[in-house]
Parts: structure tokens; C-alpha cells; sequence
């Protein structure tokens, strides 16, 4: 079995926590923009009018079915969310236990180098 240095180990798993970051960000920005979306929609239906050049007006109401949209939609991609929450947890650890394990090494090299 071939070791691997601990340097560029701890490089690839960063890179890759970075990539499942990346990811959970992607997937709520995502629900976020489809609720949005959903709200938009819902209220140009349900008002009847339409504000064209001059901006819609975002109203409090607007904000609280924004908000329950954003938890459905939250709530139908849990398993997904939940996932990726799960794996950056198990990453930030192996990452803080690789670095711990390098820790002592660099303490002993700084006293050889002394």
C-alpha cells in the first residue's frame, strides 16, 4: 500500500469541502430564485394588473409568501439539503483531524530547523 504526504491530501479534501459547499449554496439559491419566481407569478395572477416599466411593488404580504414558498420548496428538497449539510460536517471533521495530526509534525520541524 502506497502512502500518500498529508499536504496535498489535506489540498484535495479543501477542494473538495470547497465543491460540496459550492453545491449547497448552488441548491439554495436555486429554491430561493424559484420561490421568487413563484411569488412573482402568483401575485400578477391574483392582482390582475400589471406594473411593467415602473417595478413591482414588494409588499409585506409579498414577503410572507415569499417566506412560505421558500419553506416548501425547502422542505421538498430536505433530503438533498440535509445530504450536503451531513457531508460538509464529516469534511470540516476529517479536515480538522488531518490538521491536527500535522500539527505535532510541524512543531517537531520548527525545533529540528532551530
Amino acid at each position: 500500500m502506497t502512502t500518500i504526504s498529508p499536504h496535498p491530501l489535506l489540498a484535495r479534501m479543501q477542494a473538495s469541502r470547497r465543491d460540496t459547499r459550492r453545491h449547497l449554496d448552488l441548491v439554495l439559491r436555486q429554491i430561493a430564485a424559484r420561490a421568487e419566481r413563484v411569488t412573482v407569478t402568483q401575485k400578477a395572477k391574483s392582482s390582475g394588473r400589471t406594473h411593467k416599466r415602473s417595478g413591482s411593488r414588494w409588499t409585506p404580504s409579498d414577503e410572507r409568501l415569499f417566506q412560505s414558498h421558500l419553506q416548501a420548496l425547502e422542505f421538498q428538497r430536505r433530503g438533498e439539503i440535509e445530504a450536503l449539510s451531513r457531508k460538509l460536517a464529516r469534511q470540516d471533521a476529517a479536515i480538522a483531524a488531518l490538521k491536527a495530526r500535522l500539527e505535532p509534525r510541524a512543531d517537531i520541524n520548527e525545533r529540528d530547523a532551530a
